[in-house]
């Protein structure tokens, strides 16, 4: 109670934090009650309605198949939300397992696990990405499989520097030569220290797997018409472009507040848990 006090104060100390704040709340309603805010059916075709202007009855106006273009991006945030999720979640796992390893024994292992990291750190992020997605074939599910696969790295990284520089403190050598076993160690000692650099690569990692997963989605790697996802929306807007600005204005502007509002809340995180890092 006492942190999250603390937070709210921290927040309100800066309007561009309480903004930030404020467009993440909204994002998460929209992604948990996407029917409360979708003044429309996101699937639903009205060609006598194609590519009107932002209205009282479309607010965002309309796409070349006549569909609400605010109740697609409506629908569009439940998808990214989901989608970054999923990959932060798995990069995490991955992250907390391999670089507890390689962070904690040294050695062989850690030697293994760090070369195997780097191979992977080796290929540009969004080239491999986009091998995996189209080794597996189109899709959501497949373009999350991709980008989960690469982005894990940078988290085994994190982990085993934390603990590295954890693991050698006297209150750890203390535990241990009192008996303390390993997933003891681990478990009270050393893994919460890894808490606070977590948190704030996570929360600026939301807004770059968005990026990443509407890039995918842009060269039709990603989600597949019809389905109402910001990067596919893009790239169906590209030919509109000049005509329809409201085409691409709003389902940018939804990627671009994400991004923006992830980001600033990260940094701030980092002030908040580890002002030493600032």
């Amino acid at each position: 109670m006492s942190a999250a006090r603390t937070f709210i104060k921290f927040a309100a100390k800066s309007p561009l934090v309480f903004l930030s704040v404020s467009v993440i709340c909204l994002y998460l309603l929209v992604v948990l009650w996407p029917a409360w805010f979708a003044t429309h059916d996101p699937l639903r075709v009205n060609l006598d309605e194609r590519l009107q202007p932002p209205s009282r009855k479309h607010f965002f106006g309309t796409d070349e198949t006549g569909r609400d273009i605010f109740s697609r991006v409506v629908h569009g945030a439940r998808i990214s939300v989901k989608l970054a999720a999923i990959v932060i979640g798995f990069s995490l796992t991955i992250g907390f397992l391999l670089g507890s390893l390689s962070g904690y024994f040294g050695g062989k292992v850690d030697h293994l696990i760090m070369r195997f990291t780097d191979m992977v750190m080796a290929f540009p992020f969004l080239i491999l990405a986009m091998g995996i997605s189209a080794a597996l074939g189109p899709g959501i599910l497949n373009a999350t499989i991709a980008i989960s696969l690469v982005w894990w790295t940078h988290y085994v990284r994190l982990i085993r520097a934390t603990i590295l520089s954890v693991k050698n403190n006297v209150y750890v050598e203390a535990s241990f030569a009192l008996g303390a076993r390993t997933m003891r160690l681990l478990r009270k000692h050393i893994w919460p220290e890894c808490v606070s650099p977590i948190v704030v690569r996570s929360t600026m990692d939301i807004g770059l797997v968005t990026i990443s997963a509407a890039s995918l989605s842009f060269i039709g790697l990603g989600a597949q018409p019809p389905m109402p996802e910001w990067g596919a929306m893009l790239s169906n807007a590209r030919a509109y472009i000049l005509d329809c600005w409201w085409y691409t204005t709003f389902p940018g502007l939804a990627i671009f507040l994400m991004v923006f509002s992830f980001n600033i809340l990260g940094d701030e995180l980092r002030e908040l848990l580890d002002p030493r890092q600032t």
